[in-house]
C-alpha cells in the first residue's frame, strides 16, 4: 500500500493558558543529528503548546563549516 501522506503540521492546538484550541506558530528550535526539533506556541499568549521532531532522510547531510 502506498503511503498517502508524508508529514503533518499543526495549525491549531489546545492552549492551557487560554483554555481553548488556538492557532499556533511553528518555530525551529534545534537542528540535531537525528532531525530538526520544532516548537509550537500559542499566537495569543506565546505559551509553548507542543513540539515536533522531523526525522532526517537517510541521504541528507548536515554541513559544518
Amino acid at each position: 500500500m502506498k503511503q498517502s501522506y508524508k508529514d503533518f503540521d499543526a495549525t491549531e492546538l489546545f492552549c492551557p493558558q487560554c483554555r481553548r484550541a488556538v492557532p499556533v506558530r511553528k518555530r525551529l528550535l534545534l537542528v540535531l543529528t537525528e532531525g530538526e526539533k520544532y516548537d509550537y506556541s500559542c499566537v495569543y499568549c506565546g505559551t509553548s503548546v507542543g513540539d515536533k521532531l522531523v526525522k532526517e532522510n537517510a541521504n541528507s547531510k548536515i554541513l559544518l563549516r
